[in-house]
């Protein structure tokens, strides 16, 4: 090969090019940020920490992150731009030396029942396009072979114009062939409605039967029902003819005439399933999620067997495997099985495979299948499925940003991410981390800690520099960096056990155990061993039994801490009541809102593509309610400025004196016992930080009726000093009589259990088995499981 020669033409001094070395960030003041200036240094991994709340996200996320993504969108027509999201510009004076950001963060992926994790990384793709070419018998091309996609033929004659005065008619047809079950319509699960909780059929129409959320007897409704004219109101829904019974459940949609008025009258079944089971689960209100949970059981479909597929896609193989079996493997062992092909045809389609497969296994997730459903992940799990088109790419110069890539990591399993971490670094890209694992601050080339409080306490930088000057500094972050929870020298004894046998589900190899109560259990293992398939899958969901999973709560700019937690109710209620009107007043969702805001308190101006403009209503001046509500006074505030307390001062203020509100005082103090004294109860849902909403949440619960708390990973987000107050929370839970399960990664919530089941030893199916059952000291002195040999490593033992 020839190779063109060059001459020496270095100049004497750098090149202006090589100039452009940090990233620098003047006057940001994005959500708690303070007049931030800082300079990052480019091509090198950069370790954001501080307390939950102190503004790291808002810096890296918020200002960095999406000033090059506006950069970016303004570089395209205005056409185009009239399709982008309008972002406006952060609050920061100037931002220099900023690079093309992709960021990889926490965001659980699309919970829509036909996303995989083979559709959301293109390993699905590949596999149709393969099948469609290798696969005997030959049964079309990859739409052929796609659950999305479904069979569909037509017929028709067409009129083709022939020139003057001439036309011909001709018949076409038309046809396409998916994989797509019919029954199922590609979802793997069909769905069956109990009739009993939906209506009491001793009833009549008259008698207001149902029992389904939003169908009150003076509702539109069920006005349209009883309206219709297809019954008669007064006889007893079980009492239909097989004609009548099939129209209230079943008859397609119908125009009907009430009162005048022109109205849709549609089947009680297609309806629910429009309005309730069209809906993400997570993103229902309670009351409506607690009813679809109860009216609504999902089982497999008997048809394709779960796997979406049609029979004719499962006819065809690769040897003896379909494309529905390699969906179903675990992507090490599909790995295997795409490297036993041999086929020229297709050598860059099956190298393609193979690296995506491999990357999988790379980053510590080829315990999974390609039709996990890709809402069932874990944040952690979702966060490094992401990451897999990163890891070959070809691009260098590019800022990634991560949002704690080791949340879910057991510690076995961090050093493989920091290698990861470190692999795109070294392929000459900037990477900024938001972090609190000490052993991934360790890897960091420079550190930038935040703090010193959170919420109005923070949003400085405190420090900034290398780990040996964190250790030293004396910041919150650096006096924490070295702290070991020792292991307890007494642990409580149990008063009872919660028996599971024979459980199987997902990886779980028949275990049968018996989980302590009256104590504090930590389930552990290695990510995909088993623990939440165990906790969630096996413990009955039953009365008693209060839950609090990863799922991230969601909310608007019209929803805050006072909101979500319920807190709003008894303060509007003690306004009311304090001044004869109605609680309605007091919402500024509802009757009290500002009319020129409608009660956001901002005004939003669009233009166009330009970025779209708040800024603060002038006649509320940003408090949302309109002038007269605010002229009622209770404890001598108005309700503006009671949504203005931080927790810490409501929780006094509705402690004593005129304003004492029990109801109120009671979440209050909840919300103080997991570290968030220093939010307003009026701050909105989208300004807290991931580590703020886990704790939020965590407060909400903690006031639901139960003797048994399962918890989902809490430290999920925690600052190394937030950890402590967790586990002084945790203690209070037991010696409140109440049992305390916990799945949980981070070696000091482990070291201060009471009992720990340890579930191994790898994942998937090489895990799914109990390894260990014991005390934490009894553990660390067997030092068996990796979780031992960690926990040792870890108490210093």
């Amino acid at each position: 090969m020839s190779k063109a020669t060059t001459t020496d033409r270095r100049s004497p001094g750098p090149h202006a090019a090589d100039s452009h070395d940090v990233i620098r960030v003047h006057g940001a003041r994005e959500n708690n940020l303070k007049d931030v200036s800082i300079e990052i240094p480019k091509r090198r991994l950069t370790v954001f920490t501080g307390v939950s709340g102190s503004g790291k996200s808002s810096l890296v996320f918020d200002t960095i992150a999406a000033e090059s993504q506006r950069l970016i969108n303004e570089t395209y027509s205005a056409f185009l731009q009239g399709f982008m999201p309008n972002l406006a510009r952060p609050e920061v004076d100037v931002l220099d030396g900023l690079t093309t950001a992709i960021t990889v963060d926490q965001q659980r992926m699309g919970s829509d029942p036909r996303s995989t994790v083979g559709t959301a990384t293109d390993a699905n793709a590949m596999l149709r396009i393969l099948f469609s070419r290798l696969g005997a018998p030959h049964i079309g091309p990859p739409g052929a072979y796609s659950f999305n996609v479904a069979s569909v033929s037509a017929s028709g004659g067409i009129t083709v114009d022939r020139g003057t005065d001439k036309t011909k008619t001709q018949k076409v047809t038309f046809s396409r062939t998916g994989g797509m079950c019919t029954h199922c319509e590609g979802r793997g699960k069909v769905s069956d409605i109990d009739l009993t909780q939906l209506f009491d059929d001793s009833k009549s129409l008259a008698e207001d039967p149902f029992t389904i959320p939003t169908y009150t007897g003076d509702g539109w409704v069920v006005r349209v029902i009883a309206e219709s004219g297809f019954f008669d109101k007064e006889k007893p829904i079980r009492k239909y003819t097989k004609k009548e019974r099939h129209d209230f459940l079943y008859r397609e949609p119908t125009k009907v005439k009430i009162n005048g008025v022109n109205l849709t009258y549609e089947g009680l079944i297609p309806k629910i399933q429009k309005t309730f089971l069209a809906k993400d689960r997570e993103s229902m209100q309670p009351h409506i999620r607690a009813f679809v949970d109860r009216a609504v059981t999902f089982t497999e479909c008997p048809e394709c067997d779960g796997t979406r597929l049609s029979e004719l896609v499962r006819s065809s193989r690769i040897g003896k495997v379909n494309i529905a079996d390699a969906c179903a493997m675990e992507i090490r062992d599909l790995a295997e099985w795409a490297r036993g092909i041999e086929d020229p045809s297709v050598a860059p389609l099956l190298a393609k495979l193979r690296h995506t497969l491999d990357s999988f296994v790379e980053i510590g997730l080829g315990y999974l299948s390609l039709d996990r459903a890709s809402g069932t992940l874990s944040g952690g799990e979702a966060q490094r499925t992401k990451m897999i088109r990163h890891l070959g790419s070809s691009l260098t110069d590019v800022t990634y940003v991560f949002d704690e890539p080791t949340i879910g990591l057991h510690p076995h399993d961090i050093q493989r991410m920091n290698n990861l971490l470190l692999r795109l670094r070294d392929k000459g890209n900037t990477v900024l981390v938001v972090e609190h694992k000490p052993e991934t601050i360790a890897i960091a080339d420079h550190v930038v800690d935040l703090g010193p409080g959170a919420g109005a306490a923070g949003g400085t930088v405190c420090f900034e520099g290398t780990l040996e000057a964190l250790r030293k500094s004396g910041t919150v972050t650096g006096r924490h960096l070295g702290d070991r929870a020792a292991l307890k020298e007494t642990v409580r004894k149990p008063n009872g056990t919660l028996a599971i046998r024979g459980a199987t589900a997902n990886n779980l190899q028949n275990v049968a155990v018996d989980i302590p109560l009256g104590v504090l259990t930590v389930v552990t293992g290695v990510a995909g061993s088993g623990k939440s398939s165990l906790v969630h899958g096996s413990i009955p969901a039953e009365e008693g039994v209060v839950s609090v999973d990863q799922t991230a709560i969601r909310g608007s700019r019209r929803s805050n801490p006072a909101t979500y937690t319920g807190l709003a109710d008894p303060i509007r209620k003690a306004f009311a009541k304090a001044n004869g009107v109605k609680p309605a007043l007091f919402s500024a969702n509802s009757e009290g809102a500002c009319p020129t805001c409608n009660g956001a308190g901002v005004i939003y101006t669009d233009l166009a593509i330009m970025q779209t403009v708040a800024t603060p209503c002038e006649v509320c001046e940003g408090r949302r309610f309109d002038a007269s509500v605010l002229e009622y006074r209770f404890g001598g505030r108005d309700i503006s400025e009671v949504l203005a307390m931080s927790v810490t001062e409501a929780e006094k203020f509705f402690g004593a004196g005129e304003a004492r509100t029990p109801a109120a005082h009671r979440i209050i103090e909840r919300m103080a016992d997991v570290g968030l004294g220093y939010l307003t109860l009026g701050q909105p849902l989208t300004t807290l930080s991931g580590g703020e909403r886990q704790r939020l949440k965590l407060a909400t619960h903690m006031g639901d009726k139960g003797g048994v708390y399962v918890l989902d990973e809490p430290t999920t987000g925690l600052h190394l000093a937030d950890v402590e107050q967790l586990l002084g929370l945790l203690d209070r839970l037991v010696d409140a009589g109440k049992s305390v399960i916990v799945i949980e990664h981070h070696q000091a919530v482990m070291a201060h259990a009471d009992w720990i089941i340890d579930l191994g030893p790898g994942a998937g199916h090489d895990g799914g088995r109990i390894v260990f059952e014991g005390t934490p000291a009894e553990l660390v002195e067997a030092r068996s499981t990796l979780t031992g040999e960690h926990l040792a490593a870890y108490v210093g033992a």
